[in-house]
Protein backbone atom coordinates (compact mmCIF):
# COMPACT_ATOMS: atom_id res chain seq x y z
CA UNK A 1 0.00 0.00 0.00
CA UNK A 2 1.36 3.71 -0.73
CA UNK A 3 -0.19 6.21 0.64
CA UNK A 4 0.79 10.21 1.16
CA UNK A 5 -0.54 11.74 4.08
CA UNK A 6 -1.44 15.52 4.16
CA UNK A 7 -2.18 17.99 7.31
CA UNK A 8 -0.66 20.85 9.09
CA UNK A 9 2.14 21.36 11.17
CA UNK A 10 0.60 20.17 15.19
CA UNK A 11 -2.29 18.14 13.38
CA UNK A 12 -0.94 15.03 14.73
CA UNK A 13 0.37 13.47 11.06
CA UNK A 14 3.32 12.02 12.73
CA UNK A 15 0.72 10.46 15.44
CA UNK A 16 -1.42 9.09 12.86
CA UNK A 17 1.27 7.86 10.32
CA UNK A 18 2.94 5.59 13.30
CA UNK A 19 -0.39 4.23 13.65
CA UNK A 20 -0.42 3.36 9.23
CA UNK A 21 2.56 2.17 9.79
CA UNK A 22 2.18 -0.56 12.57
CA UNK A 23 -1.41 -1.75 11.28
CA UNK A 24 -0.15 -1.98 7.77
CA UNK A 25 3.33 -2.67 8.45
CA UNK A 26 4.64 0.44 6.32
CA UNK A 27 7.84 2.42 5.89
CA UNK A 28 7.36 6.03 6.91
CA UNK A 29 8.93 7.97 4.77
CA UNK A 30 9.27 11.99 5.95
CA UNK A 31 10.60 14.32 3.09
CA UNK A 32 12.88 16.38 6.12
CA UNK A 33 14.44 13.04 6.83
CA UNK A 34 15.32 12.62 3.16
CA UNK A 35 17.28 16.40 3.09
CA UNK A 36 18.72 15.50 6.20
CA UNK A 37 20.19 11.86 5.08
CA UNK A 38 21.35 13.05 1.71
CA UNK A 39 22.83 16.44 3.19
CA UNK A 40 24.28 14.56 5.90
CA UNK A 41 25.52 11.68 3.75
CA UNK A 42 27.03 13.93 0.95
CA UNK A 43 25.02 12.82 -1.87
CA UNK A 44 25.35 14.50 -5.13
CA UNK A 45 21.54 15.67 -4.98
CA UNK A 46 22.08 16.28 -0.85
CA UNK A 47 25.32 18.58 -2.01
CA UNK A 48 23.01 20.37 -4.83
CA UNK A 49 20.32 20.67 -2.16
CA UNK A 50 22.94 22.27 0.00
CA UNK A 51 23.92 24.61 -2.10
CA UNK A 52 20.53 26.08 -2.39
CA UNK A 53 19.91 26.27 1.47
CA UNK A 54 23.18 27.72 2.65
CA UNK A 55 22.27 30.57 -0.08
CA UNK A 56 18.44 30.97 1.06
CA UNK A 57 16.66 29.50 -1.67
CA UNK A 58 14.15 26.82 -1.83
CA UNK A 59 15.27 23.33 -3.45
CA UNK A 60 13.95 22.74 -6.70
CA UNK A 61 11.85 20.10 -7.37
CA UNK A 62 14.30 18.63 -10.17
CA UNK A 63 16.41 17.85 -6.88
CA UNK A 64 13.49 17.00 -4.43
CA UNK A 65 11.34 14.53 -6.14
CA UNK A 66 14.29 12.37 -7.51
CA UNK A 67 15.49 12.13 -3.62
CA UNK A 68 12.06 11.16 -2.70
CA UNK A 69 12.08 8.38 -5.57
CA UNK A 70 15.30 7.17 -4.76
CA UNK A 71 13.92 6.27 -1.29
CA UNK A 72 10.58 5.20 -1.82
CA UNK A 73 12.42 2.90 -4.33
CA UNK A 74 14.87 1.12 -1.65
CA UNK A 75 14.01 -2.87 -0.38
CA UNK A 76 12.16 -1.78 2.89
CA UNK A 77 10.01 0.36 1.16
CA UNK A 78 9.07 -2.57 -1.22
CA UNK A 79 5.72 -3.51 1.12
CA UNK A 80 4.53 -0.11 0.92
CA UNK A 81 5.18 3.47 2.83
CA UNK A 82 3.77 6.63 4.00
CA UNK A 83 5.19 9.62 2.53
CA UNK A 84 4.88 12.38 5.00
CA UNK A 85 5.69 16.49 4.26
CA UNK A 86 5.74 16.79 0.33
CA UNK A 87 4.35 17.87 -2.02
CA UNK A 88 3.94 21.63 -0.21
CA UNK A 89 2.37 23.31 -3.37
CA UNK A 90 -0.12 22.20 -6.68
CA UNK A 91 3.01 22.34 -9.26
CA UNK A 92 4.55 19.78 -6.67
CA UNK A 93 1.79 17.38 -6.37
CA UNK A 94 1.15 17.38 -10.30
CA UNK A 95 4.74 16.53 -10.09
CA UNK A 96 4.90 13.81 -7.75
CA UNK A 97 2.08 12.37 -9.06
CA UNK A 98 3.65 12.01 -12.54
CA UNK A 99 6.75 10.61 -11.23
CA UNK A 100 5.21 7.92 -9.23
CA UNK A 101 3.04 6.97 -12.53
CA UNK A 102 6.37 6.90 -14.46
CA UNK A 103 7.77 4.77 -12.10
CA UNK A 104 4.99 2.20 -11.56
CA UNK A 105 4.15 2.77 -8.19
CA UNK A 106 0.87 5.41 -7.95
CA UNK A 107 -0.37 5.92 -4.69
CA UNK A 108 -3.32 3.83 -3.38
CA UNK A 109 -4.52 6.40 -0.80
CA UNK A 110 -4.36 10.00 -0.12
CA UNK A 111 -5.34 11.00 3.21
CA UNK A 112 -5.91 14.66 4.42
CA UNK A 113 -5.87 15.25 7.89
CA UNK A 114 -8.39 18.59 8.40
CA UNK A 115 -7.69 20.99 11.81
CA UNK A 116 -8.10 24.58 12.31
CA UNK A 117 -5.35 27.04 12.02
CA UNK A 118 -5.65 28.29 15.52
CA UNK A 119 -5.74 24.42 16.98
CA UNK A 120 -2.85 23.52 15.30
CA UNK A 121 -0.69 26.43 16.64
CA UNK A 122 -1.43 25.87 20.29
CA UNK A 123 -0.67 22.58 19.79
CA UNK A 124 2.34 23.18 18.48
CA UNK A 125 3.51 25.67 21.24
CA UNK A 126 2.19 23.53 23.63
CA UNK A 127 4.39 20.32 22.57
CA UNK A 128 7.08 19.21 24.74
CA UNK A 129 9.79 16.43 24.31
CA UNK A 130 10.23 13.94 26.33
CA UNK A 131 14.06 11.63 26.31
CA UNK A 132 12.26 8.68 26.55
CA UNK A 133 10.07 9.87 23.15
CA UNK A 134 6.78 9.78 24.75
CA UNK A 135 4.62 12.72 23.26
CA UNK A 136 3.81 15.29 25.77
CA UNK A 137 1.32 18.26 24.97
CA UNK A 138 0.25 21.17 27.19
CA UNK A 139 -2.81 21.53 24.90
CA UNK A 140 -3.66 17.89 24.96
CA UNK A 141 -5.85 16.79 27.94
CA UNK A 142 -4.79 13.07 28.00
CA UNK A 143 -0.45 13.80 27.01
CA UNK A 144 -0.10 16.86 29.07
CA UNK A 145 2.81 17.02 30.90
CA UNK A 146 2.79 17.24 35.10
CA UNK A 147 3.90 19.91 36.43
CA UNK A 148 3.92 24.16 35.59
CA UNK A 149 5.87 26.91 34.17
CA UNK A 150 9.22 25.69 33.01
CA UNK A 151 9.50 22.86 35.51
CA UNK A 152 7.20 19.93 33.17
CA UNK A 153 7.87 16.47 33.79
CA UNK A 154 6.73 13.49 31.10
CA UNK A 155 3.06 12.22 32.28
CA UNK A 156 3.96 8.86 31.59
CA UNK A 157 7.60 8.09 32.87
CA UNK A 158 8.50 11.36 34.67
CA UNK A 159 11.56 12.45 33.08
CA UNK A 160 12.11 16.26 32.32
CA UNK A 161 10.79 17.89 29.19
CA UNK A 162 12.65 19.83 26.94
CA UNK A 163 11.21 23.06 24.43
CA UNK A 164 12.35 22.82 20.54
CA UNK A 165 13.34 26.65 19.97
CA UNK A 166 10.86 26.77 17.20
CA UNK A 167 7.61 25.28 19.04
CA UNK A 168 7.80 28.04 21.62
CA UNK A 169 8.30 30.77 19.16
CA UNK A 170 4.92 31.94 17.78
CA UNK A 171 6.46 33.84 14.88
CA UNK A 172 8.22 30.80 13.73
CA UNK A 173 5.07 28.72 14.11
CA UNK A 174 3.01 31.20 11.82
CA UNK A 175 5.70 30.82 9.11
CA UNK A 176 5.01 26.89 9.09
CA UNK A 177 1.93 26.87 8.98
CA UNK A 178 1.61 29.67 6.42
CA UNK A 179 2.94 27.29 3.81
CA UNK A 180 0.36 24.70 4.60
CA UNK A 181 -2.69 27.84 4.63
CA UNK A 182 -1.46 30.01 2.06
CA UNK A 183 -4.77 29.11 -0.34
CA UNK A 184 -4.07 28.26 -3.62
CA UNK A 185 -0.39 29.00 -3.60
CA UNK A 186 -0.21 26.42 -0.67
CA UNK A 187 -0.52 22.92 0.18
CA UNK A 188 -4.69 23.59 0.20
CA UNK A 189 -3.68 23.68 -3.38
CA UNK A 190 -2.00 20.22 -3.51
CA UNK A 191 -4.79 18.88 -2.06
CA UNK A 192 -6.95 20.08 -4.33
CA UNK A 193 -4.74 18.44 -7.03
CA UNK A 194 -4.87 15.17 -5.28
CA UNK A 195 -8.31 14.53 -4.49
CA UNK A 196 -9.15 15.19 -8.44
CA UNK A 197 -6.51 13.18 -9.41
CA UNK A 198 -7.90 10.25 -6.86
CA UNK A 199 -11.65 10.92 -8.27
CA UNK A 200 -10.13 9.73 -12.20
CA UNK A 201 -8.26 6.66 -11.01
CA UNK A 202 -9.85 3.45 -10.21
CA UNK A 203 -9.28 1.87 -6.74
CA UNK A 204 -7.42 4.77 -5.65
CA UNK A 205 -8.92 6.55 -2.30
CA UNK A 206 -8.92 9.83 -0.70
CA UNK A 207 -9.62 10.11 2.99
CA UNK A 208 -10.37 13.26 4.53
CA UNK A 209 -10.34 13.08 8.37
CA UNK A 210 -11.72 15.42 11.41
CA UNK A 211 -8.51 15.97 13.48
CA UNK A 212 -9.92 17.99 16.31
CA UNK A 213 -11.03 14.62 18.72
CA UNK A 214 -8.43 12.59 20.53
CA UNK A 215 -5.52 10.36 19.26
CA UNK A 216 -8.04 7.32 19.31
CA UNK A 217 -11.06 9.13 17.57
CA UNK A 218 -8.82 10.26 14.42
CA UNK A 219 -6.92 7.03 14.21
CA UNK A 220 -10.52 5.11 13.94
CA UNK A 221 -12.35 7.81 11.73
CA UNK A 222 -8.96 7.27 9.67
CA UNK A 223 -8.92 3.36 9.74
CA UNK A 224 -12.60 3.93 8.80
CA UNK A 225 -11.88 5.79 6.13
CA UNK A 226 -9.93 3.11 4.24
CA UNK A 227 -13.31 0.88 4.28
CA UNK A 228 -15.80 3.08 2.23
Amino acid sequence: MRILIFGPNGSGKGTQSANLVKKYDLAHVESGGIFRENIGGGTPLGKEAKAYIDRGDLVPDSITIPMILDRLSRPDCQGGWILDGFPRNPAQAEALIESLEAKNMPLDVVIVIELAREVCKERLLGRRSCPNGHPNNLAIEVIKPKGSGDQLTCWKCDADLTARKDDVDAEAIDKRLDIYFDGENGTLGSVDVMEKWVAQRDGARFVRVNGAGSIEEVREHMFAGFNQ
